[in-house]
């Protein structure tokens, strides 16, 4: 399940780590025995999860690593740079949206205003109306480039997952081939195949179903230094009627050049879609289901790996050159001047972390940071954790279920389930996922944990919800300070099977904390509280035949 080989993943993440850091390794080796403790003790959790809220340590004292970018201001959560790099900027950098129509209209701004790049990760892209409209604009703005004096080096890129990408006659790949044939110096389509998908199992699996072996699963969309983190798909509903969530970050080169980067990496290791529909690998590169599987995950590993460490390096050169400067009485640098004027940069008061997730890589950032987040919640503190599919992993539901920190769950009610009215299997999912919800609310109520982790379910008349994240509130605290976002579900397939990525938020501006909690606050004002009586509903109703065929498949879908 969700730690399997944990304690080795553990050690080999103390390695990684620099040298002189105790506190994180500390607290890193702690969660490790913990999350194997629960393992070991599954089939006797209700016992140690009744006395866990009692017997767990105060939350400890991390200690702030030596390249620290802001040294004046120290929050709790600087460990995580230990992992990933660190982008502070200026919360007036970073603005939260709320619709789906807000959503795709700064989309369709932001890339007629491109000048440099335009950069997509999604899973997929519709073949509607709205979608072609997105497909001509990103035309019109490779045409304008074109006129301009000179070469011109606006480039688009563009990473989808191949299953999903070619589902059906019309489809992603058809929707982007004037692109590729109007643009083939400016135009690049990736499309990930999971190299888990090989031999007689892609020979055997249908369309669709093929789909759950695992997919590419990122939402970054990026125009010139600008950039919106999702867990939105490029496709009519989430254009409409789909909520789900989003977060602009405005004027952000570096963050900007990450994503860059990292779609890059993954677009190096994917198919690559030609102008006659056809697909083939990068000269020298690894095919992912007819080459060797572990060399290609060992290239795929490389890769990503070397984006991460890469931007870790250079922020450490950076900061130690700043230091240098600051210690030998040298001005200091404009973006790090608190008095300096017109568009210099002020200091940072809000942190982004990317955290990415590639089990089938071996990566697996999001996982420790996510599990350690919620093993370190102190007693009194908050979590609001909210998915689209309600299917935690067992470490996550054993970390909910044996903490400190008071939990409200917000989930889809069958009705605005996305598969809810669906034809064939698929029709089935959202009573699988009542009958997972269902034994979850089960376990709440037999450790008599009602008052600390509460359920509540997303309605709305003609809507589906996909929004996923959590925000995290501080003990004594009415705003938050920490939000996930992005595109893992927290569930088997989020953790195992696809290519991940979200960002965490960390930000000391009331202002922006402000914008989150207003954001959280208008998702669960939607949302019913869940109680015994629920599941008594008609629409709660679960069919034998799903009751047994769940515990079988949860782990695709």
């Amino acid at each position: 399940m969700a730690a399997a080989g944990g304690p080795v993943l553990w050690r080999r993440l103390w390695g990684l780590l620099p040298r002189g850091r105790l506190g994180l390794a500390a607290l890193l080796g702690r969660l490790a025995d913990r999350l194997s403790l629960g393992r070991d003790r599954r089939s006797r959790r209700s016992s140690w999860l009744l006395l866990a809220p009692l017997l767990t340590p105060a939350v400890p004292q991390v200690t702030a690593p030596a390249f620290c970018v802001c040294p004046e201001v120290a929050h709790r959560f600087q460990w995580i740079r230990n992992l990933v790099p660190e982008f502070g900027v200026s919360s007036s950098h970073v603005r939260v949206l709320s619709s789906p129509t807000e959503f795709y209209e700064l989309m369709m701004e932001q890339i007629k205003a491109a000048k440099q790049r335009v950069v997509v990760a999604s899973l997929y892209l519709g073949t509607g109306l709205l979608e072609q409209e997105l497909v001509d604009c990103i035309e019109e703005t490779l045409e304008r480039s074109l006129q301009a004096s000179g070469p011109s080096d606006f480039r688009v890129s563009i990473l989808l997952d191949f299953t999903r990408g070619s589902r059906g006659r019309k489809n992603s790949r058809t929707m982007l081939l004037p692109l590729l044939r109007r643009f083939p110096e400016q135009v690049r389509v990736s499309l990930f195949h999971t190299p888990n998908l090989r031999g007689l199992l892609k020979r055997l699996i249908p369309e669709r179903f093929n789909e759950t072996i695992g997919l590419q699963h990122i939402k970054v969309y990026l125009f010139d230094d600008n950039v919106i983190l999702s867990g939105a798909n490029l496709s009519d509903s989430y254009f409409t009627n789909r909520q789900d969530r989003y977060v602009f970050l405005q004027d952000s080169r570096e963050i900007a050049d990450f994503f860059t980067e990292l779609v890059d990496a993954i677009g190096d290791v994917s198919l690559q879609l030609q102008p006659d529909d056809t697909v083939q690998m990068m000269e020298g590169m690894v095919h992912p289901y007819q080459g060797d599987k572990t060399a290609y995950c060992e290239v795929a590993n490389r890769r990503v790996m070397d984006v991460i460490n890469a931007t870790r390096t250079r922020q450490e050169l950076h900061t130690q050159t700043f230091h240098g400067r600051r210690s030998e009485g040298a001005p200091l640098l404009p973006q790090q001047d608190p008095n300096a004027g017109g568009d210099q940069k002020t200091e940072p008061d809000t942190w982004i972390y990317p955290l990415i997730q590639m089990k089938p890589f071996g990566i697996q950032i999001d996982e420790i940071v996510t599990e350690t987040l919620l093993t370190e919640a102190e007693r009194g503190a908050k979590i609001y954790l909210t998915t689209g599919y309600f299917n935690l992993t067992q470490a996550y539901m054993d970390l909910v279920l044996g903490t400190r920190a008071e939990y409200q769950i917000l989930l889809a009610s069958p009705e605005v389930n996305g598969f809810f009215g669906a034809k064939g299997v698929a029709g089935a999912i959202p009573a699988a996922y009542v009958y997972i919800e269902h034994q979850f609310y089960r376990e709440v109520c037999c450790l008599g944990q009602q008052d600390r982790v509460q359920l509540q379910e997303y309605s709305r008349n003609g809507w589906t919800f996909h929004a996923k994240g959590l925000w995290l509130y501080l003990a004594g605290s009415s705003l938050p300070c920490l939000t996930l976002i992005g595109s893992p579900n927290f569930g088997y397939r989020s953790v195992h099977r696809d290519l991940e990525a979200q960002v965490a938020i960390v930000t000391e501006n009331r202002d922006l904390q402000q914008q989150l909690h207003q954001e959280q606050e208008q998702l669960y004002l939607k949302s019913g509280i869940v109680s015994s009586s629920t599941f008594e509903q008609p629409t709660r109703y679960v069919k034998l035949w799903v009751k047994l065929v769940t515990p079988l498949i949860k782990n695709f879908f």
